[in-house]
């Protein structure tokens, strides 16, 4: 077995005996992974079914118009573009068809859960090329739509993209209608995170408020990594060109040739979603989320907001002056996957967190149900108290060589290595078998 190969089994291992509790990532399906590593792949077909600029698409046109319908079929959308290569290009691209450089666009800030693509400022194309405002949430770590409305009144976007990464209640997606509307602004639903729950209806779907929806394919949804733009009813109703500015965007604006394979990926992937037992999927990842958020409450960790209403919860480190690196490298240790991430109000620098991020997609795939979450909850608590004396300096500059010290001392850190043991143990019980 060559190095490569060696490597690509050793996280197969990895994935296998962990917990998987980012909630950005997700087990894609063996008929999934089949489709990515198919013959597709070798084929170039830049532009659009029936339109393309290269010969011998027959086959791809069907696959790719396949694709398109059943998205269109589940979504109950007018238009659908499955080229998208990613979340963070096909938001991109939903700009570029939409906007002029300098035009005003509003997002939710990332500190506050929002994404980097939402407009960033200064660092992201986003946040360089258009002008970003950002609203953020209030002192109780809530969206607060009357603050919005006012910020959308003052700033007039014409553009407002809302989603998020780490917000961990519902959105109220009538009132952003009704806020983007004061404005005549354009309404764009990122719905990365959620698009999984949104099919299994636990989670609120902004098809009918919203001129254009995003989606990635490789969370909920439990696709490949590629992405997916829709048109609604109301987009096309707000300007009927609007299909064909999205398309042109894609390609010729931003893309080549799309990835085939991930076309044919995405089309399984929406196959398998189309079905009662994804439905029972997206519920139970919900109710899992709930209880796990109670077990950790209950044990005395904040979160942000208090609870969660969807698949994700991010925990508030800054009462036990812990800083989100330390978490999630004894996090890790000891067997359970998470990232650090910010919370509302952080006077912390992104790289360095006052929080860990962490949800229930990829643990309710392998089967692991509401009493599997109260012992994960239990195993979060004893790892945070096991390293509630290990702050990170103040010192900026001694902060990296800090963490590299501390990565070197847990590796053999019996207490998070006999919780590791555990959480092999009970995956046993629960293979990667779908």
């Amino acid at each position: 077995m060559n190095k490569l190969m060696q490597l690509i089994k050793a996280e197969e291992t990895r994935q296998k005996e962990t917990l998987m509790m980012i909630p950005s990532e997700n087990y894609a399906s063996k008929k999934v992974r089949a489709m990515l590593g198919s013959v597709l792949t070798n084929k170039y077909s830049e532009g659009y079914a029936k339109k393309r600029y290269y010969q011998g698409n027959k086959f791809i046109d069907e696959i790719e118009l396949f694709a398109i319908e059943k998205a269109k079929e589940l979504f109950e959308v007018e238009h659908v573009n499955v080229q998208p290569y990613s979340g963070s290009p096909a938001n991109s691209e939903i700009l570029f068809a939409l906007l002029s450089p300098g035009d005003t666009i509003m997002g939710l800030k990332l500190s506050a859960g929002g994404h980097l693509t939402h407009g960033q400022p200064d660092i992201t194309f986003s946040g360089k090329y258009f002008r970003s405002v950002q609203f953020d949430l209030d002192d109780a770590g809530r969206l607060n739509y009357a603050q919005i409305q006012k910020l959308a009144k003052k700033e007039k976007p014409k553009l407002m993209i809302v989603g998020t990464t780490a917000y961990p209640l519902a959105f109220d997606w009538k009132k952003f209608a009704q806020i983007a509307e004061s404005v005549n602004s354009w309404l764009v639903a990122d719905i990365s995170h959620v698009a999984g729950l949104v099919l299994a209806d636990t989670y609120p779907s902004p098809i009918p408020h919203a001129h254009v929806i995003i989606t990635t394919t490789h969370k909920t949804l439990r696709g490949p990594r590629g992405a997916i733009i829709m048109v609604t009813k109301k987009g096309l109703k707000k300007d009927p060109e609007l299909a064909s500015k999205i398309d042109r965007a894609v390609f010729p604006g931003m893309q080549g040739g799309p990835h085939n394979n991930t076309t044919a990926a995405i089309l399984q992937a929406l196959n398998e979603a189309d079905s009662a037992s994804f439905r029972k999927y997206g519920k139970q990842v919900v109710l899992n989320a709930k209880k796990l958020a109670d077990t950790l409450v209950a044990g005395g960790i904040d979160l942000v907001c208090g609870t969660t209403e969807c698949h994700l919860m991010v925990i508030d480190l800054r009462t036990k002056e812990l800083s989100g690196n330390v978490v999630a490298e004894a996090l890790e240790i000891a067997g359970i996957v998470v990232n650090r991430n910010s919370v509302p109000k952080d006077n912390m620098p992104p790289f360095y967190p006052s929080g860990i991020r962490l949800g229930t997609p990829g643990v309710t795939s392998r089967g692991l149900g509401e009493t599997q979450m109260i012992q994960i909850g239990k195993w979060i608590i004893k790892v945070i108290d096991h390293v509630s004396d290990v702050k990170l300096p103040q010192d900026q500059a001694q902060r990296s060589p800090f963490m590299k010290e501390f990565k070197q001392k847990i590796a053999q850190d019996k207490y998070l290595l006999d919780i590791a043991l555990q959480v092999k143990k009970m995956l046993l019980k629960y293979p990667l078998n779908f």
